[in-house]
């Protein structure tokens, strides 16, 4: 791999984050996210909104993103960039620039499922970081999925499990609005829960079958649980917020951790690789190394700046598309939802 010199350029536009980032030979140079924080006032991501912010922030990010790996542009391999899934209007933005600028430099253009890019994260060369080998579980938990998957191989993966409704992201903000928390909602939720009883208050668990999630109903549950005790004690989110975030912390890594000790004993692979946003929460990363002693799986966690939307997940991916010349026609268009 490193006899030869690849220098990838990637760009993530999939949702509310513009990022761009360079690798070199499967090690990252640089990695640039601008965050718009206009979606703040309203609670969640405003599509429009979000792809306007796109086409102000490319530029400048990827001009950071090159000039932060000190190289310059002719120094470019090939582009990779998010095709989908995601924002139909934020992913044209990405994929439009792409397009044109590897059509302008005459190189090769790749496109990448964002998806498999979180899982892909992993092989990214970081020291102190160990790779899971093949075949692995991925879990992939984010704002918008929320998936187990079967990984084979770095492009042969199977979803053997996934949310019939709501993502695991989306439960934990939806919650914390309830709360009256402000978005994004998920990080504040961990960092009361670390302060409270997780067994103060007990929150009901989807019956689904297989390998599927559910988490429509569990929202709804936080909500009617809610909306009764602050009709009899209106300081009830105040005097109990760390019992409460604690108490709907544990009840989601229960869900997740069921699950994957359904697919762990159905598949009998015991490596298994956490993905996506939610992720970076503690409380599931302390589950799956409790998990790790007591059932002896190998558990392996991406850095923490691997975990959201990032471009360096897309260049890993793009990286091992191009190794195998597995390069896009210049006639490829996004995909707002975009299996794999």
């Amino acid at each position: 791999m490193a006899s030869q010199n690849i220098y990838i350029l990637a760009i993530e536009s999939s949702c509310d984050d513009t990022a761009a980032a360079v690798l070199h030979n499967g090690k990252i140079l640089s990695n640039i996210v601008a965050t718009q924080e206009v979606h703040q006032q309203y609670g969640g991501v405003v599509p429009e909104l979000a792809s306007r912010a796109h086409q102000q922030n490319i530029v400048p990010v990827i001009h950071q993103a090159i000039s932060r790996a000190n190289i310059v542009k002719k120094d470019i391999t090939a582009i990779a960039f998010t095709r989908g899934p995601g924002l139909m209007g934020s992913l044209l933005v990405g994929t439009s620039f792409a397009k044109s600028l590897a059509l302008g430099m005459g190189i090769p253009l790749l496109e990448v499922n964002h998806m498999q890019a979180h899982i892909l994260a992993h092989f990214i060369e970081e020291q102190n970081f160990k790779k899971p080998k093949f075949p692995f579980l991925a879990l992939t938990i984010s704002g918008g999925h929320t998936q187990i998957v079967k990984v084979k191989d770095y492009f042969d993966m199977e979803v053997i499990g996934e949310t019939t409704d709501d993502a695991v992201g989306e439960a934990f903000d939806k919650s914390a609005k309830i709360l009256g928390l402000p978005y994004p909602g998920g990080p504040l939720i961990d960092k009361y829960a670390q302060q409270g009883n997780p067994t103060a208050f007990k929150f009901p668990k989807p019956k689904m079958p297989g390998l599927d999630f559910s988490f429509s109903g569990f929202k709804t549950a936080v909500l009617y649980f809610i909306q009764k005790q602050t009709k009899n004690n209106p300081n009830f989110i105040e005097e109990n917020l760390k019992d409460i975030c604690a108490s709907i912390q544990y009840t989601i890594i229960n869900i997740l951790m069921d699950k994957l000790k359904k697919a762990v004993k159905e598949t009998g692979i015991t490596q298994i690789a956490i993905a996506g946003g939610v992720s970076a929460n503690n409380g599931i990363r302390n589950a799956l190394f409790e998990a790790e002693k007591k059932y002896d799986w190998k558990c392996f966690i991406p850095k923490f700046e691997y975990t959201t939307d990032n471009a360096a997940m897309i260049a890993i991916a793009g990286h091992y598309k191009y190794l195998s010349k597995d390069f896009a026609d210049f006639s490829i268009t996004a995909q707002a939802r975009y299996k794999f």
